[in-house]
């Protein structure tokens, strides 16, 4: 062994776990993405943080008894970022088409939610879109951008034409979008209603909206939660989920026919490591998840 093996180690991998590339099942792609940003910069930061964060909390799930360290995962590392958001959308297309031809499971960390944009245009219109998210994300264009993280929803509507499109934990709105999600037939479930709801109920819409969906690409916001549990994020809003029932509502989703998934919109210098903390808490329960449904 030479002393750059024994004393050097590279920048830090996803929970700590890194089996090479081509015995991995998940693996793992920071997009650090933040150009267009509209109220809090700094998801750029967000997959190293995340990264961090993963290194220090444990990787059994009581949830799932499964525990992270079992998984095959490989961090592949960042995306080489442009300063044009088209050409690092084409980017993120190709690298996950690679992956997906290696017949592996893409997990991107963000950067801002534009990203899902370019990943799902490796998927095509097969698949479906489930979003937990406080926001539509449905406008046609924000700020002079028709691309960007307040209108990528509306272009792949528009562009991809995916299954079907689900957003959860909904609670910051306009009109504008309101108008488009009930003539596109973009399905949403306001936050206000699922604790009205609680779990259960909640799960049998969410069963009912999804029965006719064969693949399921699964994209996170963390300001879907409260901004009690996750302050650092680009567009906090109040009245969110809570931890534990956005847990809950991930496990219902997170079956076989998840193809993919994505977490975005951590800005992490916003708070002291509490929001990255949970993102990878949260990532760990979907992989979990996912690996348990997969061996049922």
């Amino acid at each position: 062994m030479s002393y750059r093996e024994l004393f050097v180690s590279p920048s830090p991998v996803f929970s700590g776990i890194q089996k090479t590339y081509e015995e991995a099942k998940y693996v793992i792609l920071g997009a650090p993405l933040d150009v267009t940003s509209t109220y809090r910069s700094g998801a750029r930061f967000a997959p190293l943080a995340i990264r961090e964060a993963s290194l220090n909390i444990e990787t059994h799930s009581f949830r799932t008894n499964m525990d992270v360290e079992d998984l095959k995962i490989h961090d592949l590392g960042d995306l080489h970022i442009s300063g044009e958001v088209d050409e690092t959308l084409k980017r993120l297309e190709l690298v996950t088409k690679d992956l997906l031809d290696a017949k592996k499971m893409p997990v991107a960390l963000g950067g801002e939610h534009t990203i899902t944009l370019g990943i799902m245009r490796s998927f095509g219109e097969n698949v479906a879109l489930v979003s937990f998210d406080a926001h539509l994300d449905l406008r046609n264009e924000y700020m002079g951008l028709t691309t960007s993280h307040t209108t990528f929803m509306r272009r792949i509507n528009e562009q991809i034409k995916p299954h079907k499109i689900l957003e959860i934990g909904t609670r910051a709105v306009c009109k504008e979008e309101l108008e488009y999600a009930k003539k596109s037939g973009t399905q949403f479930l306001a936050v206000q209603q699922i604790r009205r709801d609680g779990i259960e109920e909640t799960t049998k819409k969410i069963d009912a909206l999804l029965a006719d969906c064969e693949k399921i690409y699964l994209t996170i916001d963390m300001d879907v939660l409260d901004p009690a549990f996750a302050p650092a994020v680009q567009n906090p809003e109040p009245d969110g989920l809570d931890m534990p029932m956005f847990l809950d509502l991930l496990g219902k989703v997170c079956d076989h026919r998840i193809v993919a998934f994505d977490l975005v919109e951590v800005s992490p210098h916003y708070d002291k490591g509490i929001t990255a903390i949970q993102a990878a808490k949260t990532i760990f329960e979907v992989l979990c998840y996912m690996e348990r449904a997969q061996k049922s």
